[in-house]
């Protein structure tokens, strides 16, 4: 059985450092014989299918291959369809009343429990929140990301110890699951 994977490329092609053209990646994945690669944007976002393998084992295979191309380590999570899809359906925001620059979706290797979070006084923080779900934490933040302080808490590298995490902005959460969807 063959399933549609995304694999969100953490801090690619940012500021000019790590180029990882998307043509690259899209030949390096089909090196790799998945099938139906195509990419999303420059930041870091390729959708394909396998029929072997699981998530953590594909992006291992990934990581890897980007490692032994490019010369350089990137760390990747590998999502399904159902996983995405189910992202987008438990947001506790009220998504279609924002605007896509306002939420945020942070995804996790592995899952992460609110002790993790405790530290920080969200009240301090208003209006900007965020919430907890499966391997994934939504962040709204009114004024966009880059002017929040709530994300730049959440992106203390003692709260991602141990876990891979990767930000994605609404717009680009939306479209995984439309990428990833089996052909009607």
């Amino acid at each position: 059985m063959t399933t549609t994977y995304a694999a969100l490329l953490r801090g690619i092609n940012v500021g000019g450092s790590r180029k990882v053209p998307m043509a690259d990646l899209r030949t390096l994945l089909t090196d790799l014989r998945y099938g139906d690669v195509r990419t999303y944007l420059q930041s870091g976002q390729a959708v394909f299918s396998s029929g072997h393998g699981d998530e953590e084992s594909l992006a291992a295979e990934i990581t890897h291959a980007v490692e032994q191309h490019f010369g350089f380590g990137v760390d990747v999570i590998v999502r399904d369809h159902a996983y995405l899809k189910s992202i987008v359906d438990a947001c506790p925001f009220p998504a279609a009343d924002l605007e896509p620059r306002q939420l945020h979706v942070t995804y996790f290797s592995a899952p992460v429990t609110p002790e993790r979070f405790a530290a920080i006084d969200q009240a301090a923080f208003l209006p900007e929140e965020f919430r907890l779900g499966d391997r994934a934490l939504y962040l709204y933040a009114p004024n966009g990301l880059g002017r929040s302080k709530l994300a730049e808490q959440l992106s203390k590298p003692r709260l991602t110890k141990d876990v891979i995490a990767t930000s994605r902005n609404w717009n680009t959460v939306v479209k995984l699951v439309e990428m990833t969807a089996p052909a009607a």
